[in-house]
């Protein structure tokens, strides 16, 4: 393998290795190669997602069992199998590309497989009952381009994950891997910060503060030891946008922190990523072992005198350390608990020494805005947020999974032209963004664009890009007890705001869920939601009221209904409904059989009863009626 020592062996290397994704790629230079392979059939690549999501549904048995059975028919000289990252189309996973006729297939299955080589990639046969099917039109569509859910989507972050082989440097030298680092190296350290303030790139870890100036202030602190550290401690529920990008582009994570130590002045870095990431961990692994093997990672990095290291650290779960200065202190051993700021980490962070925190999918657009130029970057999104988001889009929707799309794109596009809609026809109440951090917007401001300023003017945040869609079988008072719940779990405890406060408003939606609050109970979690968010010491108290006091401003309603009439419209709070049979009953003995607490009555072809002292609401009768007999009252 060999070394890397110079940026003429860089770009030595790129122009051998550039033909490697010749039919992954649209690159007009390879085009010959392409039209080449697909005249004469002489080689192929099938690529076999290998994120998480897709592994638990067996893309990893898929992988092996493909590629043994590829080289038990002797065709493994013809035919690449490919791990790559995440394709984003989570719902229909497991999913497999074939190049280069570029034919996607979904919800694979392992045994599928003997199928698979036999008929398309020995005798050219489509599998058509493998592709992907439009929810409208129930159209057969073969290739990705032509999904609806990829089409409004603008990859700068995600531009490699799901194209290269994560475990492989020279995959990302061919998409021009290294060469950001070295341009970097041919100007000053403030020339690279220039270009990252120009380019108004902002922090895609929740806070939203400009990268350059962070950046900028630590350069100019005095000191030789500086340091520099990505937050890869991904905590919020339903959120996976972190861990994709490590798992699917390490490199790119990589050779942005060298870029940030070469701006700030520092010589080592730090990946403080949470333990239960095993497949983000082995891959930045084996990502380091090759950068230290080929000399981008160590001292005099492309011949120049800039020396630069990366260690891990494992995290172990906790929410808070999301927060930079409780980060920190868990790096250093301690417990992770948040400080005062002033001073900053970039003043005064790990080891009291300047460092700057940026996250992973911060880090992921910083090598494309220097090949690109600020410029570039700068034309997509809107004047004050710029550039594109990643989103991890779940809950309600029909086609969830990791999406990727120019800042300004409105909650609709997302919901309707990316994610298909609602599952099951439901009707649109809300969408949750930020995490526990953000708040709920109602159907009504669907239109509203995904920028930093219109999210927080929503009473939500952007967050570091957790989206649930929630539906009309939701209860919002429910939904506000959970991330309150998961918040009171998570506080460090440090400061009492945060301590007692987040204790008190759970115990308050509590009896509104179960009927027993008090007639102010909703002014109560209003001035105590106040109080929290202006007297917390971090960031995890200052955001933890944002669910409870953004539903109470938009679905009060809700809130009275269940305080004043003791009533869930919804039927989610077990103690504020019951399920009653109407004259729509067939006496069809459906719930009848399906009912675990015996608790239904009837013969067949009569109108049925529920014994209310035996039933435990647990839904079953009310989901398998197909009738609409069973109703909520």
């Amino acid at each position: 393998m060999k070394k890397i020592k110079t940026k003429e062996d860089l770009f030595q290397l790129y122009e051998r290795n550039k033909t490697l994704l010749a039919l992954r790629t649209a690159d007009e230079r390879v085009k010959e190669d392409v039209e080449k392979a697909k005249k004469n059939k002489t080689q192929r690549e099938i690529l076999v997602c290998g994120d998480t999501g897709c592994a638990s549904a067996k893309s990893k048995v898929i992988f092996n069992y493909l590629k043994k059975e590829i080289e038990n028919r002797g065709l493994d000289d013809k035919i690449k199998v490919i791990q790559t990252g995440c394709f984003g189309l989570c719902e229909k996973g497991p999913v497999l590309m074939s190049f280069p006729e570029e034919n996607f297939y979904v919800e694979f299955k392992p045994e599928y497989i003997k199928n698979f080589v036999e008929e398309h990639l020995i005798n050219g046969k489509d599998l058509d009952r493998l592709y992907y099917t439009d929810p409208i039109t129930k159209r057969k569509i073969p290739k990705r381009s032509e999904i609806p859910f990829y089409k409004k989507q603008f990859k700068i972050a995600l531009r490699n994950v799901g194209v290269i082989d994560p475990s492989q440097l020279d995959e990302y030298i061919a998409v021009k891997g290294y060469q950001a680092l070295a341009k970097c190296l041919s100007m000053s350290p403030m020339d690279v910060i220039n270009i990252i303030k120009k380019s108004g790139l902002r922090g895609r870890g929740g806070g939203g503060f400009p990268t350059g100036i962070k950046w900028e202030v630590c350069n100019k602190m005095p000191g030789d030891d500086k340091f520099i550290i990505c937050n890869a401690d991904e905590g919020d529920p339903g959120a996976f946008m972190d861990r994709s990008i490590l798992e699917g582009d390490p490199f790119s994570v990589l050779e942005a922190m060298a870029i940030g130590g070469y701006a700030i002045g520092a010589n080592k870095g730090v990946i403080y990523i949470r333990a239960e990431y095993p497949s983000a961990i082995t891959r930045l692994q084996v990502a380091i072992k090759q950068l230290r093997e080929r000399e981008l990672l160590g001292k005099n990095i492309l011949g120049n005198d800039f020396s630069f290291d990366i260690e891990l650290k494992y995290g172990a779960g906790a929410f808070v350390c999301g927060e930079e200065t409780a980060l920190i202190a868990s790096v250093q051993g301690r417990r992770g608990e948040p400080t005062t700021k002033p001073p900053f980490p970039a003043e005064k962070g790990l080891w009291e020494k300047p460092t700057v925190v940026n996250n992973v999918e911060t880090f992921a657009n910083i090598p494309p805005i220097i090949l690109n130029g600020p410029e570039w970057f700068a034309s997509i999104g809107t004047e004050k947020s710029k550039g594109t988001k990643v989103f991890a889009l779940a809950g309600k929707i029909n086609y969830g999974g990791l999406i990727e799309v120019p800042m300004g794109t409105t909650l609709r596009e997302i919901i309707y032209d990316i994610g298909g809609g609602l599952k099951n026809g439901k009707q649109l109440k809300a969408v949750q963004t930020g995490g526990p951090s953000g708040g709920c917007i109602p159907a009504e401001y669907i239109d509203t664009p995904i920028t930093y300023e219109s999210l927080t003017e929503s009473g939500s945040m952007m967050g570091s890009g957790g989206m649930i869609v929630i539906d009309e079988d939701n209860c919002m008072v429910d939904v506000a007890k959970y991330y309150l719940e998961f918040t009171t779990h998570e506080s460090c405890g440090k400061c009492a705001p945060c301590r007692i406060g987040t204790k008190r408003m759970p115990e308050i939606l509590t009896q509104i869920t179960e009927g027993y609050a008090e007639d102010d109970a909703i002014e109560k979690l209003e001035n105590l939601g106040k109080v929290i968010k202006n007297a917390s010491l971090c960031g995890l108290g200052q955001t933890a009221p944002n669910p409870v006091l953004s539903t109470i401003r938009f679905f009060r309603n809700e809130y009275e209904n269940h305080i004043k009439n003791k009533k869930c419209k919804a039927g989610v709070c077990k103690n504020l409904f019951i399920y009653r049979i109407n004259d729509n009953c067939t006496g069809c003995l459906v719930c009848f059989k399906n009912c675990p607490a015996g608790a239904i009555i009837g013969a067949p072809r009569q109108k049925h009863i529920i014994n209310f002292e035996k039933c435990t609401k647990c839904g079953i009768c009310f989901m398998k009626c197909r009738f609409n007999a069973i109703e909520v009252v």
